[in-house]
C-alpha cells in the first residue's frame, strides 16, 4: 500500500469495539520503538508508559467508580457501571505519561507536544500492525486521586490512555475537514 494512502486511512476504533488478541510483548516493543521516534527537542524523552492489562483493567475501573462516587455522591448506577467498564474492553491500555523536565531550556509546551506526537505515533504503529486503537483521556486523566493511585509524580500528567486490541467491527469514518480550506499563505 502507498504510504500516504495508509496514513490517509487512519482512524480510531472505539475502545468498546476492541478485544483480544492484543499486542504480544514483541509487538508492543515494536509499537513503542516506532513511537519514540517523535520530535524531542533537547533529547529529554519527557514521557513514559504505564501498561494496564489483565485484572489491572478491572481494578482501575473499580477505582474510577469509587472515585466518581466520592466526587458525585448522587452519581447514577449507570454512570458508575460505565466507569467500571471503561478499561475492560481493549486487552492492553497504555497510559502515556508526560514526565516533564521543569526549568529546562526546552519549554514545557514543547515537551508536551512531543508526548502528544508520541500518542499519535502509537495509534499509527498499532494500525500498521493490524490492531485497532483509540486515544482517550476523560476526567480520570486529570483527577489527582486517580493519577496518584497510578503512581504519577507531581511533575507528571496523563497525556492519554491508548486502548489497543483487535477490532470487532470496522472503525467508523467521520467527516474530515478539507485541509486546503484551512490553508492560508502568509504575505509580508
Amino acid at each position: 500500500m502507498d504510504p500516504l494512502d495508509f496514513l490517509g486511512r487512519r482512524r480510531s476504533v472505539p475502545a468498546r469495539l476492541l478485544g483480544e488478541p492484543g499486542p504480544s510483548d514483541e509487538q508492543l516493543r515494536a509499537l513503542l520503538t516506532a513511537a519514540v521516534r517523535v520530535p524531542d527537542h533537547g533529547k529529554l524523552a519527557p514521557w513514559r508508559f504505564l501498561r494496564i492489562r489483565g485484572e489491572a483493567r478491572q481494578a482501575l475501573g473499580e477505582l474510577l467508580a469509587a472515585r466518581l462516587l466520592e466526587r458525585e455522591p448522587a452519581a447514577a448506577p449507570a454512570q458508575l457501571d460505565k466507569e467500571r467498564q471503561r478499561f475492560s474492553h481493549a486487552p492492553v491500555v497504555l497510559a502515556v505519561i508526560a514526565s516533564l523536565v521543569p526549568g529546562h531550556k526546552v519549554p514545557e509546551q514543547e515537551q508536551l507536544l512531543s508526548g502528544g506526537a508520541l500518542c499519535f505515533a502509537l495509534l499509527q504503529a498499532a494500525q500498521a500492525l493490524g490492531f485497532g486503537a483509540q486515544w482517550l483521556t476523560g476526567w480520570a486523566a486529570y483527577d489527582p486521586v486517580v493519577t496518584g493511585r497510578l503512581g504519577l509524580a507531581e511533575h507528571e500528567r496523563v497525556l492519554g490512555f491508548l486502548h489497543i486490541g483487535t477490532a470487532s467491527a470496522e472503525a467508523p469514518e467521520r467527516p474530515r475537514p478539507d485541509p486546503m480550506e484551512r490553508l492560508t499563505d502568509w504575505t509580508p
